[in-house]
């Protein structure tokens, strides 16, 4: 889109978030070599991020600023409008992911109350179940030369089992929704059609709650329909915004937590033996994972609805804020000078903010860590000769500004 301040900002020193994802080490490393507070332009817009363990924590946690794109000067001065590629993931429609206060967490208890630690253990014998169907189909997918795509024929499609499971989306829905999402994340897709996906999101989940509201069932949008928080029901609406994110967060996150649990390892062989060998848990993993090689890069966005001082700069009313995960996980004031080191030994591995921090963390995070949990032991256990087909930096990213996930994920089994 054609954004006045873009000039501006290339000749200020701001950091363009790389669209295509070519080189997502050096971007992390600059950004956080910019300082507390970078200036960053995402495909001609700016806006601050935040690139601090401890900063982050307090600006999560800010009232100051919000999730609402009302608050935005640059949607309110018509600068940024829905031409904008990326707007999709904030203007996203009413939803616990878009309001703050009494109304989020009104918009958030139900879903809440679904994913408690009793009900995912309630769960487990369910992901285990498809772990084991999707490693049985991972060895039957070998090709003539042996190699197989872990991400399409196994970490895609386990998350989408659990949460579709969770949520009633019948399995035969399951690829359809998984193509609308990654056409609606890549940035190669054009504007219109990326609307478009929208819409017919919007009419999928708009028939699946009027289906589970005429007969609902046992999962967690008939709960959020029948939903009721000091006597006030969630709308259609609500429902459906909910719907619409958590099905998109709850297999985005894994897959890219998965996938670079087991890129990383493969690429570390010390690390994989101090785990294989029983002297490090595989919790030691999925955390140092997260915080080394988060599933989301960048969070957008919040939005200052006064000035917000931070260290030397100040955040003015109306500007937007991303959460940089990435470059948070590899603070060096958090985890020492060899930060940009994966090391599943690390003291510090938990304390990392990948999945938020304050009232909008993630409210899959937990159910995040269980299918991981399952999911990495089985395929090594299944597998135990797992390698590399190509060589690591053949591994190319998808081209998506905000997830940190793999074009295709090449393996030999052994």
């Amino acid at each position: 889109m054609n954004c006045p301040h873009a000039e501006a900002a290339r000749n200020a020193g701001v950091i363009a978030i790389d669209p295509m994802v070519q080189d997502l080490d050096g971007e992390t490393v600059r950004l956080r070599d910019a300082g507390v507070l970078a200036r960053i332009d995402l495909l001609g817009v700016p806006a601050w991020t935040v690139t601090r363990h401890a900063e982050a924590r307090q600006l999560l946690v800010d009232p100051r600023l919000v999730k609402g794109i009302d608050a935005w000067g640059l949607w309110q001065s018509g600068v940024v409008t829905r031409a904008w590629p990326l707007i999709g993931m904030i203007d996203a429609g009413r939803s616990m992911f878009t309001v703050d206060g009494a109304e989020h967490r009104r918009l958030r208890t139900k879903t809440s109350q679904a994913l408690t630690p009793r009900r995912l253990e309630a769960i487990r014998p369910d992901i285990e179940k498809f772990t084991d169907e999707l490693l049985d189909a991972l060895d039957a997918a070998r090709g003539e030369d042996g190699v197989v795509d872990l991400k399409a024929v196994f970490a895609q499609p386990l998350p989408m089992k659990v949460v579709g499971m969770l949520m009633g989306v019948d399995e035969s829905q399951h690829a359809m929704l998984t193509r609308q999402y990654k056409a609606f994340f890549s940035m190669l897709t054009p504007q219109d059609e990326r609307l478009a996906l929208l819409a017919e999101l919007d009419v999928f989940y708009t028939d699946l709650v009027r289906e589970k509201t005429a007969r609902p069932t046992d999962d967690l949008t008939s709960a959020l329909i029948l939903a009721e928080e000091g006597g006030e029901p969630l709308t259609e609406e609500e429902v459906v915004g909910n719907l619409k994110a958590m099905v998109a967060a709850g297999h985005e996150t894994t897959i890219g937590l998965v996938l670079n649990a087991v890129r990383a390892l493969l690429s570390h062989p010390d690390q994989l033996r101090l785990v294989l060998d029983g002297e490090v848990g595989w919790d030691a993993v999925v955390e140092e994972t997260l915080r080394w090689d988060t599933p989301t890069t960048h969070l957008l966005m919040r939005f200052a609805t006064e000035d917000i001082a931070v260290g030397e700069e100040v955040i003015r009313k109306g500007e937007g804020v991303v959460i940089s995960y990435r470059a948070i996980g590899r603070d060096l004031e958090q985890h020492g000078p060899d930060a940009d080191a994966f090391d599943i030994t690390r003291p510090t591995r938990n304390r990392h903010m990948t999945f938020g921090h304050g009232p909008h963390i993630c409210p899959g995070a937990a159910l995040s860590r269980v299918e991981a949990g399952i999911a990495l032991p089985a395929l090594f256990a299944r597998f135990p000769g797992l390698h590399l087909a190509v060589p690591d930096e053949e591994i190319s990213k998808l081209p998506v500004m905000t997830q940190n996930d793999m074009a295709a994920f090449p393996v030999l089994l052994g």
